[in-house]
């Protein structure tokens, strides 16, 4: 009998072991479970399958916060390293120019100066950037464009998925270097060298101008050159505007140059090719009237008609126009032809014949500000007098279906930065570079060609949002008489202007947001009820 108790005695035991570590791994569940929120928000989250206790994550936590300590005193040294390095910049920058001006030409160095002189790198940077003469690009997409600002607003490109078309500089480091820029373009302003042109004894010539003052301005950084900025300043109701252009090469910021534009005397020659959409003409006539003529009468209208359907109702809206604003600086050319958008701006260029003009390549469903014809003024000169021309080809597209807000919002467009169509340029530049490519028939491809050529010229092309410029949304047809590359590029242009990123989500999805409103709907009364 008692050797047949020893197994029952041993599995007894076994049990007893068994319910035991039963007992610990509940307990340690229960542990786990219940620890106060104040210690759990210290966890951190370890390698899968381990469990690690709240001293291994303190060390943790302070061998990250010893680390980053470290990087923040390194980053302390190079930034006062290179604030020591910048200051000796500044100091030897300053000896070359007071020891070897030119005499009556502050800032440009003796050209018997050693090449490793600095004041000769920075202006080699200058010469570099496309200050003074347009470097040749190989493409469209070599060009690096600028952003333009105003005094409370940065128009950008480079939008990605948190910024917006439009905003305010509330960032410290660009709000600060657009406010240094400003002030640095003030002085030079205020306190004129010789070479600004201004004489001494014009009384309170100086210390007449503000920020207040500051109209717009460009900017643009290119990655083994500099920042290169253009700025623009008037006085209320004026015409006259002092242009600054500043440089800054990865150093101290430079002085270019400063000079002065009239603008009273700046016609510009809208030249608008048109085939049919006369209501679409009518609505651009009423901007046309409120800008151009009530406000600005420093314009001259070219409309090039194609075919003869619509072309009465064209015609009786100019006389119309003509006959109640008093106006008769617009020209009616009617062309029997197929539609070509390059061949009625080529017509219209041909068709001036009072010497050189500045011209505005225009569509009919573009809506322009009165701030646009002063920037379409002061981006473009003519190669002759030494600033070649600026070309602007970039337009706000408002693409809501049916809906056009002329505001720089995400919902309500975006920056075309694709087209090429609406340029500011002179008639001998364009007559220079050879035109349009006029075997090019309908829609698209002939702007392209001819951004090409100037590109590839020595002339400056400037390409840069430009607030006062939209594209009004209408529905786009592709023809099937487009050649593969047009029809290409139309069906891109259709899509990219259908509606936006959170416009289109909104479509798609409708069905189940609908859905979701009838249950939310559903809910609410089923509560009322009760």
């Amino acid at each position: 009998m008692p050797r047949r108790g020893l197994p029952l005695q041993g599995r007894v035991r076994w049990l007893f072991l068994g319910l035991f570590l039963l007992l610990v791994l509940l307990l340690f569940a229960y542990l786990l479970e219940c620890t106060p929120p104040a210690d759990v928000s210290l966890i951190l989250p370890g390698p899968v399958g381990e469990t690690y206790g709240k001293e291994y994550y303190q060390a943790l936590l302070q061998e990250q916060e010893e680390r980053h300590l470290n990087r923040a005193a390194s980053l302390k040294r190079q930034i006062a390293q290179l604030k020591q390095e910048l200051q000796e910049m500044s100091e030897k920058l300053k000896v070359l120019q007071e020891k070897k001006e030119l005499p009556g030409v502050p800032g440009l160095a003796d050209k018997d100066q050693e090449p490793g002189d600095l004041l000769e790198y920075l202006h080699s940077q200058i010469d570099k950037a496309e200050v003074n003469t347009g470097a040749r690009l190989p493409s469209e997409y070599a060009l690096v464009p600028f952003e333009s600002f105003t005094s409370s607003k940065v128009y950008q490109l480079e939008m990605g998925l948190t910024r917006h078309p439009e905003e305010k500089p509330v960032r410290k480091d660009r709000r600060d270097e657009l406010v240094e820029v400003i002030e640095a373009a003030l002085d030079i302003i205020n306190n004129p060298d010789e070479e600004d042109g201004v004489e001494d004894d014009v009384p309170m010539q100086r210390q007449t101008y503000t920020d207040g003052h500051f109209t717009e301005g460009l900017y643009r950084t290119e990655r083994d050159k500099g920042t290169l900025y253009e700025l623009f300043f008037a006085k209320e109701d004026s015409s006259s505007f002092r242009h600054v252009t500043l440089f800054r090469p990865f150093g101290p910021l430079m002085k270019v140059r400063s000079t002065s534009v009239e603008t009273s005397g700046m016609i510009i020659n809208i030249i608008v090719p048109l085939a049919g959409r006369v209501e679409t003409f009518s609505q651009f006539l009423q901007n046309f009237r409120e800008v151009c003529i009530q406000h600005d009468r420093r314009v001259h209208l070219t409309v090039v008609y194609f075919g003869q359907e619509g072309l009465q109702e064209v015609t009786s809206s100019l006389e119309k126009m003509s006959r109640e604003e008093s106006f008769s600086n617009y020209t009616l050319i009617p062309v029997d032809e197929e539609f070509s958008r390059g061949r009625g701006l080529d017509i219209g260029a041909h068709a001036w014949k009072k010497g050189d003009v500045l011209m505005f390549f225009c569509d009919v469903d573009i809506h322009f500000t009165l701030e646009f014809l002063n920037t379409c003024r002061l981006h473009a000169a003519p190669s002759r007098c030494n600033r070649l021309t600026f070309v602007i080809v970039f337009m706000c597209s408002c693409f809501q279906p049916k809906v056009n807000l002329l505001i720089h919002k995400k919902d309500a467009g975006f920056w075309r930065d694709f087209g090429f169509g609406m340029t500011c340029q002179y008639r001998s530049d364009f007559l220079n570079i050879g035109g349009f490519d006029l075997e090019v028939k309908g829609w698209g491809v002939e702007d392209v060609h001819l951004y090409r050529k100037y590109l590839r010229s020595d002339m400056i092309v400037i390409r840069t949002p430009v607030s006062g410029l939209f594209h009004l949304w209408h529905e786009k047809q592709c023809a099937d008489e487009l050649t593969p590359e047009q029809y290409r590029m139309c069906i891109q242009s259709k899509a990219m202007n259908e509606a936006s990123h959170s416009h289109l989500g909104m479509l798609v999805f409708r069905e189940e947001i609908e859905a979701h409103l009838r249950k939310q709907a559903f809910k609410t009364q089923s509560k009322t009820e009760d």
